[in-house]
């Protein structure tokens, strides 16, 4: 079988689990059982037995419903590869609307020092760092997810402090010009709802309490004690969050809300006053 059948028939036993996703998951499962892109003069290539095998697991892995980034072990945000585990969340388009907006407070406000939180992969901090040379630490409660996110920063690159801590409890007496953060905002009763696949997500990078919004109140809280007079917090938040995330941060300064690309609230942004 070529590699050009290879592909359609991959494509057909995908359709049951990635509908429309079919074409561009047998693609990237193919690109990965080879080691390399599928290039357009691929066609009538052969794959060699151990090709074929590896590409046999990863569509069993994905039959069964594993998201595919955990199949092929990597994802791309804000032209970064980043590895993924189903020990953090999957980078998503949406989270690439935060980046962007903390991206655009830092070149305005010429911040020199990043604290993310909640960090994952650590796709948002070592974007930041390396697009903009900020100064950053990453951080997250999780043992397992900040040894993803150690591998990403060493693979590409980036000088990030990487601490283990709830929230902000291993940066006492510490503060930054600006901190993000992309935390579980997720209602606990929604999180049954979602896809099989995206309840093989870690459930502690989803759920976000019974209104999904618990994260974000001790945010609130805590926020003032880590912040440089000045300066900004930005945050991921659900569609249909923003009036309420908005009364959570207004006693503490401006607050703005960014739309993603499919016009919906994604980013909350808060000043801070300088009498926090």
């Amino acid at each position: 079988m070529t590699l050009r059948e290879l592909l359609q028939e991959t494509q057909r036993r995908l359709l049951p689990v990635s509908g429309e996703d079919a074409a561009a998951e047998a693609r990237e499962l193919v690109s990965f059982a080879i080691g390399r892109r599928v290039g357009f003069r691929d066609g009538e290539a052969v794959l060699t037995e151990e090709q074929r095998s590896r590409l046999e697991a990863a569509v069993a892995r994905r039959l069964s419903h594993e998201p595919l980034q955990y199949v092929i072990g990597e994802w791309d945000l804000m032209g970064f590869t980043f590895s993924v585990s189903p020990e953090v969340l999957i980078p998503r388009q949406d989270t690439e609307t935060l980046v962007i907006e903390a991206e655009r407070l830092i070149a305005e406000r010429g911040y020199k020092t990043l604290l993310d939180i909640c960090t994952g992969s650590g796709c948002v901090g070592i974007s930041l760092a390396k697009r903009t040379g900020v100064r950053t630490a990453i951080s997250d409660i999780s043992a397992a997810a900040l040894e993803v996110a150690a591998k990403n920063a060493l693979a590409l690159g980036a000088d990030c402090e990487i601490v283990r801590s709830d929230l902000f409890g291993a940066f006492t007496g510490r503060r930054f010009d600006i901190i993000t953060a992309n935390p579980p905002y997720i209602p606990t009763e929604t999180v049954k709802t979602l896809s099989e696949e995206v309840r093989m997500e870690p459930v502690l990078a989803l759920d976000g309490g019974a209104d999904g919004l618990d994260i974000y109140r001790r945010i609130a809280r805590e926020l003032p004690a880590h912040l440089a007079p000045g300066g900004a917090f930005a945050a991921e938040i659900g569609c249909d969050q923003g009036e309420r995330v908005t009364e959570l941060f207004s006693p503490l300064g401006s607050v703005r809300l960014t739309k993603d690309y499919g016009g919906r609230d994604r980013v909350v942004t808060v000043i801070l006053d300088k009498k926090c």
